[in-house]
């Protein structure tokens, strides 16, 4: 048994001691009081502070009666803030920038899953919803900068990608084609609408915006042509190019949308990646209500509607596989011939994650079938070890579990005694950092990779939030 450092509160004196108690505890010694130390930078360090956050990390670490669990709260539900984002003024509206941690870099799916737990709250900080609206805002300009990439430079400083076979701009980080980068900037933005009943970031350049995701989905149907995009890069790694010269495995034009990548930045095997299809046809009609509702444009919305109705009745028709354990179940990649992987990848939208992010009901059978088989060894990308079992992915491969994965078991869970394990999974795999990792080994929790990943941080937050606003602080006593 390893030993490890622990913080040790005694009296108002941290003291460092060493103790070799299984992962997740802490030792008191001689002294017989243990206090986890937070691991927040100092008020005076913090990009950005909000009092109904500071409120809330305290009225929910009150109800932790686990104190690894309220430890792990109140150093990851703010971690996005606290670190990460870049908040300002630009044109009289304001502006926000959000990289993803240790990457100093702005995905478009990162940045609004990484705020997103925040957006419940918008109504009680006036300065937390101006940072919100930031997001939006700067999200828009980045689709129109490139509605092709999937994240952005704070300027026009280039990238290490500079050289990737694509068309390349300045402000561009990388330029992987993901259908959710898209759909996220969507869900971010409706639902900001929803819950603040704030309409000022659907302005001409959001409209702009939406007309290029319309267009860009339209065209990665590739009914007459492969459309313009196409990527390839000088790498080692096989998922981190495009094969056919950067356009992809052939695909049949049946309706549904191409991706050149995956959420986890990996290339598609086949290019009709489902979660992703089903999260377009959500992003559709939430553009279409945005657009009926708001901004008035009801052609538009019509042409959005249409879409979502296209690629829905294309994946009853061409992704929903007969398998001959679970049944029905929803394929992960098709490409409109008959061939279709079976299996999942950790990163959101995931099959797993199909009801957090509103795309099939949680009691839909298809879903529940196809849950039952990400879950288990007849995905080739779920792993059980003695730390615990997970879905990881190809990105950083075998035998890495994404904690991504676990809280979405959590999230889109109605068991108990599931969620349950997934939270003691989640508390014993932190490597005793107090924080989310990108994957951790499934037997050594010690051998983990990205220190600070902002995205699992806050969506951990979230979770824990989630079942204390459900009244399942039991669960979060492990």
């Amino acid at each position: 048994m390893s030993t490890r450092r622990n913080f040790i509160l005694n009296s108002g004196l941290t003291i460092v001691g060493l103790s070799t108690a299984g992962s997740g505890q802490l030792m008191a010694s001689s002294l017989n009081e243990v206090s986890y130390v937070s691991k927040r930078p100092a008020p005076g360090k913090r990009k950005f502070t909000s009092e109904v956050i500071e409120k809330t990390i305290q009225q929910t670490k009150a109800k932790l009666k686990d104190p690894k669990m309220a430890w792990m709260f109140e150093n990851c539900f703010p971690n996005t803030l606290d670190t990460t984002v870049e908040f300002k003024m630009k044109n009289g509206k304001p502006n926000t920038f959000v990289i993803t941690g240790d990457i100093s870099a702005m995905w478009l799916r990162d940045s609004s899953a990484q705020v997103w737990p925040y957006l419940q709250l918008a109504n009680e900080d006036p300065k937390l919803k101006s940072l919100l609206a930031g997001v939006i805002n700067r999200q828009t300009q980045c689709v129109r900068i490139d509605p092709y990439a999937n994240s952005f430079n704070e300027g026009p400083t280039g990238s290490e990608w500079k050289t990737d076979a694509t068309d390349m701009k300045p402000e561009l980080h990388e330029r992987k084609w993901e259908i959710d980068s898209l759909c996220y900037t969507v869900r971010l933005a409706y639902h900001y609408w929803k819950t603040t009943g704030d309409v000022s970031v659907f302005d001409a350049d959001w409209q702009n915006a939406a007309g290029l995701i319309l267009q860009t989905f339209v065209q990665q149907q590739r009914k007459e042509n492969l459309g313009p995009y196409k990527f390839m890069r000088v790498t080692d790694r096989q998922l981190d190019t495009v094969c056919n010269n950067g356009w992809g495995q052939p695909l049949k034009p049946v309706g549904l949308i191409n991706s050149s990548f995956r959420p986890s930045d990996d290339a598609t095997t086949y290019g009709f990646l489902i979660p992703s299809n089903l999260f377009a046809a959500t992003s559709l009609r939430q553009l279409a209500e945005i657009s009926n509702t708001v901004t008035g444009d009801k052609g538009f919305a019509a042409k959005c509607t249409v879409l979502a109705k296209e690629v829905e009745e294309a994946i009853r028709k061409y992704a929903i596989v007969n398998h001959p354990k679970y049944g029905k179940v929803y394929a992960f990649e098709v490409d409109g011939f008959g061939n279709a992987a079976l299996m999942d990848d950790a990163n959101v939208p995931s099959l797993l994650g199909l009801p957090y992010l509103g795309c099939v009901g949680l009691n839909d059978p298809i879903y529940q079938n196809t849950r039952k088989l990400v879950w288990s060894n007849d995905n080739p990308y779920f792993f059980r070890g003695k730390a615990g079992e997970g879905i990881g992915g190809p990105h950083v491969g075998l035998d890495m579990v994404w904690p991504l994965s676990i809280i979405m078991l959590a999230m889109t869970s109605t068991n108990d005694k599931e969620i349950a394990g997934c939270l003691k999974t989640l508390v014993t795999t932190d490597a005793d950092t107090g924080f989310m990792h990108e994957t951790f080994h499934k037997d050594d929790p010690m051998n983990f990779t990205r220190s600070w990943f902002a995205w699992a941080n806050t969506l951990f937050g979230e979770l824990i939030l989630k079942l204390v606003h459900e009244g399942k602080e039991n669960l979060l006593n492990v």
